[in-house]
């Protein structure tokens, strides 16, 4: 019975797939040689891939910046004190509508770039707040 367990074990883990994944390797390889990669350690290599799966919000906060806002306008402190109480999956949405991602490049959130800026609208209960992904800024109407 061991026997038998080993040897379709390895069949589903290694035979079954042998072949889709030598020719995703191969794909892989051609855009991402692998004498680049041989430098990190697993751990590393799967955040450069994925990001960072964990969070600080408060840090977020802290290395937020502001244009056309301060630190201590009321929109800015409502939005901070509504935004710490909501669910981690609201925050992650959040980290979505502003970047694009769940997830913190490799780099981690110190480094991460995140603006709240002002519109500067005559009205603006009349606009929704509203993101611009590439550069990580969140328009919000005061």
């Amino acid at each position: 019975r061991k026997e038998f367990v080993d040897l379709y074990m390895n069949y589903v883990f290694n035979e079954s797939i042998r072949k889709p994944f030598e020719d995703f390797m191969k794909g892989f390889l051609r855009g991402c040689p692998a004498r680049k990669w041989k430098m990190f350690l697993p751990v590393e290599l799967q955040i450069v891939l994925q990001g960072h799966r964990t969070f600080n919000w408060h840090l977020l906060e802290k290395n937020a910046k502001y244009a056309r806002y301060e630190k201590s306008d009321e929109t800015i402190r409502n939005f901070w004190t509504v935004f710490h109480k909501l669910p981690e999956e609201k925050k992650k949405s959040f980290l979505v509508f502003v970047s694009g991602s769940d997830r913190i490049p490799g780099y981690g959130l110190e480094y991460f770039n995140f603006c709240i800026a002002d519109p500067l609208a005559n009205n603006p209960d009349e606009l929704y707040p509203c993101a611009q992904t590439c550069y990580h800024t969140l328009v919000l109407p005061r």
